[in-house]
């Protein structure tokens, strides 16, 4: 009995084995994928900060990785000191969610309300990602400027900074 179990298996493995290998191969892929890197996060709140600097107003900006975790943040000064924490939120959301944080804050004004439950997001207009050759590198936030179509507007200004 040993025996015959012993060559079911074996039999097994053989017919399995090039699926199995396949599997494995499928699991792994060669992609190339560009990265924002420190240097790159500070050209991004340079722009955003020079910027709000011509428009003489504040803003607290964020540099965000492309999986929401902060590069770089800077906070122009007489910015209010939530502005920091709020910036962030927005980077880090229009990073994970991949979209400007405006399409949120407009679908809740829309009556999609629901999403505001959502911990991980912060709807309110002012999160840009940050697309190179069509992927997205990281994401930018600012908070603190005159208004909140002014933080957006910074935010874009910034995000198109690098290319």
């Amino acid at each position: 009995m040993f025996a015959r179990t012993k060559a079911l298996l074996i039999g097994s493995l053989i017919l399995l084995g090039p699926h199995v290998a396949l599997a494995q191969t499928d699991a792994l892929a060669n992609v190339q994928k560009r990265v924002l890197t420190l240097a790159g996060a500070r050209i991004v709140a340079a722009a955003a900060e020079t910027e709000a600097r011509r428009l003489n107003t504040t803003g607290a900006i964020a540099v965000v990785d492309d999986g929401g975790n902060l590069l770089y943040l800077l906070r122009i000064d007489n910015t209010f000191p939530a502005g920091s924490y709020v910036a962030m939120d927005k980077a880090r959301t229009a990073a994970t969610f991949r979209m400007p944080t405006r399409n949120l804050e407009d679908a809740v004004k829309n009556g999609r309300t629901s999403l505001v439950a959502v911990a991980e997001m912060t709807p309110l207009a002012g999160g840009v990602p940050i697309v190179i050759d069509r992927q997205i590198v990281g994401a930018v936030g600012v908070s603190g400027a005159a208004n909140a179509q002014q933080d957006e507007e910074l935010a874009k200004v910034a995000a198109a900074a690098i290319k």
